[in-house]
């Protein structure tokens, strides 16, 4: 459950609002609970830890002084949590991009499979019809918080042991690396918007029709030949994208 806390102690010398106050800090910073959603009224919350009306809400004041929560009057109070910022430059690399802005950056690449180049694939790789590929769809966290569900396409030919190399490592740009290729950068990053599917929805761990950004790249060599093209959906109210020249 979302808003499930844990019991207040009457009698531990602390003041019931502030552990209040700390039991919804707890509940927020889970990675399910999204910004701008809205959280449960004083009464639910009193009647949940068994307190007056007075103490919930010097708790949530305290929360909104601390930037946690904002209260729309006449609506509610809401979730507040801070966007990451995504830089998209020549050089675009999750773990990079994100250091400094969490603990622990990571991706999981839960499925790996067999595929030929359509006609989607096929231009962005600049590949025939038909070509075998490998198509590798991963999750991207930051400190256990889903970012981005996303798919990428490697030509077959040119990483003939990827889903072996996976398994060792779920860093692309190790891979790279491995095959002479760590000074791929980025040649283009198209940039749109939709609303988030079912599916994506249960990976990022946000309602079915939220706003999601999506980010179609390509990656090439030095020389200018696609080696990797991918389709990425963003949670749109987690994470920033900010596009850099340099």
């Amino acid at each position: 459950m979302k808003f499930e806390f844990s019991p207040i102690e009457r009698r531990n010398g602390v003041a019931m609002w502030k552990q209040i106050a700390e039991n919804l800090r707890a509940v927020l910073s889970r990675s399910e609970v999204s910004s701008g959603e809205k959280i449960p009224t004083e009464q639910e919350l009193a009647h949940a830890f068994g307190v007056n009306r007075h103490t919930v809400r010097r708790a949530i004041s305290t929360l909104i002084e601390e930037g946690f929560l904002r209260a729309d009057q006449g609506r509610g109070t809401f979730v507040v949590k801070a966007p990451l910022v995504y830089p998209i430059g020549p050089r675009t690399r999750f773990t990079e991009n994100l250091s400094g802005q969490a603990q622990e950056v990571y991706g999981d690449i839960f499925r790996v499979s067999e595929v030929v180049a359509d006609a989607y694939t096929g231009e962005l790789l600049n590949v025939e019809l038909g070509t075998p590929l490998f198509k590798c769809e991963s999750v991207s966290y930051a400190d256990a918080t889903p970012l981005i569900a996303g798919t990428r396409w490697f030509e077959a030919s040119r990483f003939p042991n990827l889903p072996a190399d996976l398994k060792e490592t779920s860093s692309i740009t190790k891979i790279m690396e491995k095959y002479g290729l760590g000074e791929y950068r980025r040649k283009e990053t198209r940039i749109t918007a939709a609303l988030c599917s079912a599916e994506n929805a249960e990976l990022l761990k946000i309602p079915e029709g939220a706003p999601v950004l999506i980010m179609e790249s390509i990656n090439v060599t030095e020389g200018g030949k696609a080696i990797q093209v991918g389709r990425a959906y963003v949670a749109a109210d987690r994470m920033h994208l900010t596009v850099r020249n340099e």
